[in-house]
């Protein structure tokens, strides 16, 4: 046994390497229009989880607590089929062709060759999904040799990584590497996380759209690793703003980014890997941009069922101030809208006199709003 240990231990060293910080990434398809100033671009983020996220897929990492006690623990290291793998890809692009028709996309979590995910190349997938619309940029951000972990369900080899899909003319995409634990055993089952940035030249101007894609670490026991990453995102931040760029950065921020800790209906505990980040976290001049009217997260812990898995939001959006969110505009809107309404109510008017808002778009359906949540 410790001559098998011993040359699997040399077996994972020999195909052990850190990828190089400051890599260049090739823009595929790269296009010639430029984004310019005081136009309106539409972005999406989509962790597709290597095609493996069927309701019935728990994941062997993952362990949970239900508010009764009960002690959960997810069992696969792989998806269920290489069905479920194309299913599930096939099924986040279509949903993103009819739903989310963006300018730019982000992907994490895409495999080019994984055993967990049968070797489908789902960079392919998706590049040729968008090809003739948008350039990709493809990053590697988790290699590995063959993991025989667990031994019930061996992960094996993983190729995986991000991907940028952009519009418009890219001027560079770069991987930079975030840090990560080089322990002599964990750095052989770590994740070797990177973020991308892609600088988009903005027509007229010698400024930038950057673009950062990140996926942020899910598993670090005391947070170490977190708050090294978060400190190296800051610090690019914090590089563009003082340049005068416009910044978007998005992604799987492994966070509770938008203060949805407790937002949603579940009969689990908050697990321990939920920790959250807020505004006062990040460089000066940037805020998150999110939504918490559905979850983008499920615990793994075990399968599937609505109101009874925890959830929360960890993805979405870390945008410049000089970056127009249209979500906060319409709230920011409809809040001054709703101020003058109420500070023409009459003297001799009682009670409540807004009792109902809807808005809509044009020809569109309306959508009732909580009046509640404006102030008085």
């Amino acid at each position: 046994i410790a001559l098998v240990l011993g040359g699997y231990v040399v077996y994972l060293s020999s195909t052990y390497h850190r990828i190089e910080d400051m890599r260049y990434i090739a823009v595929s398809g790269n296009k010639a229009n430029s984004v310019s100033i005081g136009n309106e671009y539409t972005i999406t983020t989509f962790n597709i989880g290597f095609g493996a996220y069927s309701q019935g897929f728990s994941f062997f990492m993952d362990e949970g607590q239900m508010i009764s006690g009960e002690k959960t623990v997810g069992e696969s290291s792989r998806a269920a089929s290489e069905e479920d793998v194309l299913n599930n890809t096939n099924g986040a692009l279509s949903l993103l062709q009819s739903k989310a028709v963006s300018d730019f996309y982000f992907f994490q979590e895409v495999d080019t060759d994984s055993s967990r995910s049968y070797y489908i190349d789902q960079s392919k997938m998706i590049a040729d999904c968008y090809a003739g619309t948008h350039s990709v940029s493809f990053a590697s951000n988790f290699h590995t040799g063959q993991l025989f972990y667990p031994l019930n369900q061996p992960i094996g080899k993983i190729n995986s990584g991000i991907m940028t899909l952009s519009k418009y003319m890219v001027s560079y995409s770069v991987r930079r590497t975030l840090p990560v634990s080089t322990n002599f055993i964990e750095k052989f089952f770590d994740l070797d996380r990177c973020f991308m940035v892609s600088k988009l030249p903005i027509q007229g101007t010698s400024k930038a759209l950057v673009l950062i894609n990140v996926h942020l670490s899910a598993y670090d026991e005391g947070g170490i690793y977190r708050k090294k990453q978060l400190e190296l995102l800051n610090r690019i931040l914090k590089e563009e703003y003082d340049k005068g760029n416009y910044v978007i950065a998005g992604g799987d921020f492994n966070h509770d980014i938008a203060g949805s800790l407790n937002t949603f209906k579940t009969e689990q505990k908050v697990p321990e890997w939920v920790y959250v980040l807020e505004n006062n976290d990040l460089a000066e001049g940037y805020k998150f941009a999110t939504a918490k009217n559905i979850p983008t997260c499920r615990s793994t812990d075990m399968p599937y069922t609505k109101d009874v898995n925890y959830s929360v939001v960890l993805d979405g959006f870390i945008v410049s101030d000089n970056v127009t969110v249209n979500a906060d505009k319409l709230a920011e809107n409809l809040t001054t809208f709703v101020g003058v309404i109420l500070k023409a109510k009459p003297s001799t008017v009682k009670g409540k006199y807004v009792k109902n808002i809807s808005i809509s778009s044009t020809m569109g359906p309306g959508i009732k709003l909580d009046v509640n949540s404006f102030d008085k």
